[in-house]
């Protein structure tokens, strides 16, 4: 599968806003005090956060590549 160029750029701005986006997130979710119970453990709230915020960067990543991968074809 062939993509245009315009296509490609699309790929790189959506995997590099994943890729800034989230982690100042995830900064926020790891000082919030429902992030840790009375004992210092992770709660939920903190496990789904950095779940979603991992996956999310990892798939940013990855569109990013498929991006650049289109654009140097």
């Amino acid at each position: 599968m062939v993509l245009s160029a315009p296509l490609a750029f699309v790929l790189i701005v959506a995997g590099l806003w994943s890729i800034i986006v989230w982690p100042p997130f995830l900064k926020r979710v790891l000082k919030d005090p429902a992030a840790r119970d009375a004992n210092g453990a992770p709660t939920r709230y903190m496990t789904v956060n950095l779940m979603m915020i991992s996956t999310a960067i990892i798939f940013g990543l990855a569109t990013a590549v498929i991006g650049v991968r289109a654009l140097a074809a």
